[in-house]
């Protein structure tokens, strides 16, 4: 294993000794602090790395590829937690399919990146990041996969953890990461001609770069694009740590300032040369007051700079025709195996196997902007329709108690799996007839796209990228779901009762939609040529 670092307090001084190639593993230094001196151990073992091959005449004249580089807090499959982690995952590696710019990724190395993964890096150095105070550890390690380099920071007292969210530091901890970032560009092995932040965790980049870094000489000319995936979460503190915890001179504090707080975002959206969002429905809707949850006048000021580029999905990944997860494997021009699938959920969960009743499926998180409260109100006018319902997630436990119950008044017709279960999921998307997707408000989406392609129609609420992506399909010859506008029950009910009735009254005209639904493409092709063009502008 590549690296074991610690960046802590009160740590023995250790000398580290060199390795046999690059990888030269750091002494360990007093952390300069106002008050107190920390300490930083590292450890590196002795890696093998290969001595770069020389570039052909040919090569050298080539054209330089402009380089992007995507700041994130995770990305699939080394670290991730839901929407974000699949799109970093996913663009840059289609992005370099285009072969137009070098798109790599930095992210933090966290305690759960396996050793096999670790292995497999190569260690380029370290340095010690200034923050306020502090003078903290950094480790750069990389990888190369997939047509992708991915760049790692490394330090064990902010990242050797067993999450990677939800701790009372984590201002401190991604403000190192954000500075880390910059400190680092010098070391990495192309040119950063776009650094391309993503949500709060990085929304100190933009603002570091314009403060301390654009004028320094190897930083020049960089452009700066900050992409927000969600706006509820913003990164909001107490106004009094701009100085010991950021490292923010409080005459800059009017650039954070949002409502008596410091506010990340805000910060990120005013210094950002560009801003975009994960579809086009969604910038427009952060704009207004209902959607951006108190940044709509900041938007609205840079709106000029603002775009909406809806995402995709990874077509590898979700793929009914060779998914492991899946009864039965089948594809879009040949959907007859899905009831194979659907039989064999039903099984396995217990429903009624009735291949007559439409089988209609959530998975989600069970919180009120997902339209929980909707379906709950709906839900027996629902069941009363002769659906059968199933339901993967966790939440508010409230909602979690609402769908037990359910499972219990309905038998066999209902079952809650109060969980998250990917393989699972994977079986749901390929066994239900509906997906339902209420959604009060939907940046992007991603479980529509992958119920298209299994072959699932959605029933969705016209908000965000739901909107961007599914086609009310009127009498069921034209589109690819069934869509509402309205936050309440009624509209919803109406919406399924269409579906449920086209379903159980008109099967050839519910083939027809099913097969439209699966042949869609959202795959993640589309949306790199848009984010090609979107970074074409710029230069």
């Amino acid at each position: 294993m590549p690296t074991k670092k610690t960046a802590g307090t009160a740590a023995p001084e250790k000398k580290a000794t060199k390795t046999a190639s690059a990888a030269k593993s750091a002494t360990a230094k007093k952390s300069v602090t106002k008050k107190t001196a920390t300490k930083t151990e590292t450890k590196v073992e002795k890696t093998d790395v290969a001595a770069p091959e020389k570039k052909s005449e040919a090569a050298t004249l080539a054209p330089r590829k402009k380089g992007v580089l995507f700041v994130a807090s995770e990305a699939f499959p080394y670290a991730g937690t839901g929407g974000l982690g699949e799109v970093i995952g996913s663009l840059p590696k289609n992005l370099n399919k285009l072969g137009k710019y070098d798109a790599r990724v930095i992210l933090p190395l966290y305690e759960s990146i396996g050793g096999d993964v670790r292995a497999r890096m190569q260690y380029l150095g370290n340095i010690y990041v200034p923050l306020a105070w502090r003078m903290q550890y950094c480790g750069l390690f990389r990888l190369e996969e997939n047509g992708t380099v991915y760049y790692f920071v490394d330090n064990e007292y902010y990242f050797k953890r067993n999450s990677l969210y939800g701790y009372g530091d984590d201002g401190e901890r991604f403000a190192f990461f954000s500075r880390a970032v910059l400190e680092l560009i010098p070391m990495l092995d192309f040119r950063v001609d776009v650094l391309h932040c993503h949500d709060w965790h990085t929304a100190l980049v933009p603002v570091y770069y314009k403060l301390y870094y654009m004028y320094k000489n190897g930083y020049n000319g960089i452009r700066t694009v900050f992409t927000i995936h969600n706006i509820e979460y913003q990164g909001q503190f107490a106004p009094g740590i701009i100085e010991d915890l950021f490292g923010i001179s409080r005459n800059e504090y009017m650039s954070l300032d949002w409502h008596g707080c410091i506010n990340l975002m805000k910060g990120a959206i005013d210094y950002s040369d560009y801003i975009s969002t994960v579809s086009p429905t969604y910038a427009k809707e952060i704009c207004t007051s209902e959607y951006a949850h108190g940044l709509e006048d900041v938007l609205n000021k840079n709106k000029h700079k603002l775009r909406g580029i809806l995402n995709g999905i990874d077509y590898d990944v979700y793929d009914p025709a060779k998914s492991k997860s899946l009864f039965v494997n089948y594809s879009a021009t040949n959907l007859e195996k899905k009831a194979e699938n659907k039989q064999e959920l039903q099984k396995m969960l217990g429903l009624n196997v009735d291949a007559g009743a439409p089988l209609i499926a959530m998975i989600t998180r069970l919180v009120n902007h997902k339209g929980i409260s909707l379906v709950r109100s709906a839900f027996n006018d629902i069941m009363n329709s002769g659906a059968q319902f199933v339901i993967l997630g966790t939440g508010d436990a409230d909602h979690e108690n609402f769908f037990r119950h359910m499972q219990n008044l309905y038998g066999n017709r209902v079952h809650a799996v109060i969980t998250f279960n990917k393989d699972l999921a994977q079986k749901i998307y390929a066994g239900a007839d509906i997906f339902l997707m209420p959604s009060l408000s939907e940046p992007c989406g991603l479980s529509q796209m992958i119920a298209l392609r299994y072959g699932t129609v959605p029933v969705v609420r016209t908000t965000g990228g739901l909107k961007d992506s599914i086609e009310d399909c009127g009498d069921g010859k034209t589109g690819n779901g069934f869509t509402f506008s309205g936050a309440n029950a009624g509209e919803l009910k109406h919406a399924v009762d269409r579906a449920v009735g086209l379903y159980c009254v008109y099967g050839d005209i519910w083939k027809g939609l099913r097969e439209r639904a699966a042949k869609c493409d959202f795959s993640w092709t589309e949306s790199a040529i848009k984010y090609q063009a979107f970074y074409d502008e710029m230069f």
